[in-house]
């Protein structure tokens, strides 16, 4: 029994690390429709601002505060994930709706290119793209307005871009010179963030020890959960959300504002990205390569659980991060030692943390082939539009 229910509880604890990861995606893949290939390198952005956060509270005046950090970085992390997430729907996005190949390998790409901005960036990085940035959005105010009216206003466009980038280039390469602007905040190599004190014990229930952190994830998943639920069933942006999403063009005429939705839609999502790249912080180090070992797991517990039902990626993640466990660790084979010699051989050969996560995709197909919309498929004008 005491093995049984320590199997239980670890399976549950890797259940709820998919549950944050597969939260955002199931507000931005399940309700939007959009795929998503960078949502894994959100995780990784919010992985990176708790460890920002806690160098910031290592030492220094707000050094009383470490013992908190965790708690101060979860809302740090939402917001830079959720900024970086509103950033990337307004550039790449929202050009893309209703074409899903080609938001595929946009996002993609853009995955490459935050996984390359961790490994690369540095303080005369950073002022550059900011000037770039600056340059590029100022460009209109300093310029004769006739200019943004005429046929030949999107060469302007383009050509004031060129040039903001330019002078980016060119300033962030002079400040390159100086070793104390050119040094990179990260690398490639992986970085650890030190849980605080009170996360490193256990605690001891039945028999089953309990690591603190793994507890602390699990009532981090059920808080962002609950959270997530109520504004999408009971605040006015989340009725507004839902409501585009069953019908966007009724909204619209309704007065809607469709845009600001899918802007808030992604903010939010992407945001739940961060929060679940601080729970991953929890668990070991972490890299720019961060996102890739979730981001397939994540999809497939959206598309297991039912497009836009939170409920089933709920079920989905648990159900998933149990038999993952179960398989991947070989705890089946000492919970049921007298199983059947062909069974046994099978889970002996799956019986390692990559060969489980196969054996999981293969039962997640042939499932889909006789339930292709999942555990909990969508009813009414959802599955209409």
């Amino acid at each position: 029994m005491t093995l049984f229910l320590d199997t239980l509880f670890n399976g549950l604890a890797i259940g709820s690390v998919l549950m944050l990861a597969a939260l955002g995606l199931a507000v931005v893949f399940g309700l939007m429709g959009v795929i998503n290939m960078a949502h894994g390198e959100l995780m990784m952005v919010g992985a990176y601002t708790t460890y920002v956060v806690q160098n910031l509270l290592k030492d220094g005046p707000l050094e009383a505060l470490f013992p908190v950090y965790i708690l101060l970085a979860i809302p740090c992390a939402f917001l830079v994930s959720g900024l970086a997430g509103l950033l990337l729907e307004k550039t790449v996005i929202r050009r893309l709706y209703g074409r899903p190949l080609e938001t595929l390998l946009a996002t993609w790409g853009v995955s490459l290119i935050l996984q390359q901005f961790v490994r690369s960036v540095s303080s005369a990085f950073i002022i550059g793209l900011l000037l770039a940035v600056a340059v590029g959005l100022l460009a209109p105010r300093f310029t004769p307005a006739v200019w943004w009216r005429q046929t030949w206003t999107p060469l302007l466009r383009a050509g004031s871009w060129v040039v903001a980038v330019a002078a980016g280039v060119i300033v962030g390469s002079g400040l390159g010179a100086v070793r104390a602007l050119h040094q990179p905040w990260f690398s490639a190599r992986n970085i650890d963030v030190t849980a605080p004190q009170w996360l490193r014990g256990s605690i001891d229930l039945a028999g089953v020890t309990m690591p603190s952190a793994r507890l602390f994830i699990l009532a981090l998943t059920a808080l962002a959960l609950v959270a997530v639920n109520w504004f999408l069933q009971k605040s006015a942006w989340g009725i507004r959300i839902r409501a585009v999403t069953q019908n966007r063009s009724m909204s619209s005429c309704l007065g809607i504002p469709t845009e600001t939705v899918d802007a808030l839609t992604f903010f939010v999502g992407s945001g739940l990205a961060g929060i679940a790249g601080v729970a991953v912080t929890l668990l070991g180090s972490v890299g720019p390569n961060l996102g890739g070992n979730y981001i397939v797991l994540a999809f497939m517990v959206v598309v297991l659980g039912g497009l836009g039902k939170l409920w089933g990626t709920v079920v989905a993640a648990f159900l998933l991060g149990i038999v993952d466990y179960v398989i991947g660790s070989g705890s089946l084979l000492l919970i049921w030692p007298t199983m059947p010699a062909a069974l046994n051989s099978t889970i002996t050969f799956f019986a390692t943390t990559s060969m489980a996560k196969v054996l999981v995709f293969i039962l997640i197909m042939v499932f889909l082939q006789f339930r292709p919309a999942g555990l909990f498929p969508q009813k009414g004008r959802m599955v209409e539009a």
